[in-house]
């Protein structure tokens, strides 16, 4: 009995050709002296003890429980309005609350359309266009995370209401329910959990893309960073960055909270 060897798997190509573009890029880089500047050590060691010798006076306290506030009002107000976006558009996006097969294509097609325009565009480049037509307002920053965020939750929540299962869907059409009533009591409390567990996860992320955000001069946490950077005070940096860190966990805590809440 003739054994034939077992087909080469895609996966297994998908590898060796992406260790072969990684050695190649490895190979491409020039690893010589100029690699890094000359002062690269020195400052290396500044960011370290900036790092371990953060600046705590009182001072520097009370600009950054500011700028953290300020930091965390954007990411709220933005993804307050992104989950808006989101819970509308991929409602829509997702064909549940249409009546017809032509007319769930066509709201497929439309809306997710929609969605991915609004999600291709980095935050930061809505941030630029908004500060150009706005100036620096805090509206530049909040429908600059509205919006793309909006697009990604709205793609998910999409999907997610695709996912409910068909069963408990059918018995509510079977009993005569409104196509709302469907939605409500339906789609929504089955996919409820996880939609809240992936705004969450946005808000996270939104935390991130506000301080990011500030660097263009919109005030909060990354303005404060770029300014102490500026002034090569890494004490500083450090200081604002360990706010930065502690909303994240803060978001992160409360996001745990919530789930073991909707589970039980």
């Amino acid at each position: 009995m003739m054994h034939t060897k077992p087909p080469f798997h895609k996966k297994t190509t998908l590898t060796i050709i992406m260790i072969i573009v990684f050695a190649w890029s490895l190979f491409s880089v020039e690893w010589g002296s100029d690699l890094l500047h000359s002062g690269g050590k020195a400052t290396t060691m500044q960011i370290l003890e900036g790092m371990i010798k953060p600046d705590f006076s009182p001072e520097i306290i009370n600009l950054a429980i500011t700028s953290s506030w300020r930091t965390l009002a954007y990411a709220t107000a933005g993804m307050s309005l992104a989950v808006l976006f989101g819970v509308v558009f991929g409602v829509l996006g997702s064909g549940v609350v249409a009546s017809k097969p032509y007319s769930k294509a066509m709201f497929i097609t439309s809306f997710r359309g929609i969605l991915g325009f609004m999600r291709a565009i980095h935050e930061l480049i809505w941030a630029w266009l908004f500060v150009a037509a706005f100036g620096l307002s805090p509206f530049a920053a909040i429908f600059a995370i509205a919006i793309p965020y909006g697009g990604i939750l709205g793609r998910i929540f999409a999907d997610m209401l695709n996912d409910v299962p068909e069963e408990p869907i059918k018995a509510l059409k079977a009993s005569g329910t409104s196509r709302l009533q469907i939605l409500l009591y339906g789609y929504f409390p089955i996919a409820a959990g996880g939609m809240v567990s992936y705004v969450m996860y946005r808000f996270e992320c939104a935390i991130r893309s506000s301080a990011i955000m500030s660097f263009i001069g919109l005030g909060g946490l990354g303005y404060q960073i770029q300014l102490s950077l500026n002034d090569l005070k890494y004490d500083e940096v450090w200081t604002f960055m360990f706010f930065l860190i502690a909303l994240v966990l803060l978001i992160d805590f409360w996001s745990q909270v919530l789930r073991k809440r909707l589970v039980a």
